[in-house]
């Protein structure tokens, strides 16, 4: 005998999961505002998970335009940090 797979709790489950991972985005970017250690590693893998997240989901869908509207702004701020910390780029513009 096999297992059917209910599909309704999996899509029930899929909003929440979305909301789950901007908000864990969202969280990475506030720490790299705030200047926490290591928060711009933290905020590459937020933004890595939420793209694998996004993965089963269809090109139009809302996840994935707001994964296209982000991206390039937590990439700004993660490079923005790591010149910031960077020994020797400092004053050199």
């Amino acid at each position: 005998m096999t297992a059917r797979k209910n599909n309704s709790s999996q899509a029930a489950l899929s909003p929440h999961r979305g909301e789950r991972v901007k908000d864990e985005v969202y969280r990475q970017m506030f720490r790299l505002e705030a200047h926490r250690p290591g928060a711009e590693m933290d905020l590459s893998v937020a933004l890595l998970r939420a793209w694998v997240a996004s993965g089963s989901a269809p090109p139009s869908s809302a996840e994935r335009q707001w994964l296209e509207k982000i991206c390039p702004i937590c990439l700004a701020m993660i490079e923005a940090t790591l010149n910031e910390t960077k020994p020797g780029k400092q004053g050199i513009q």
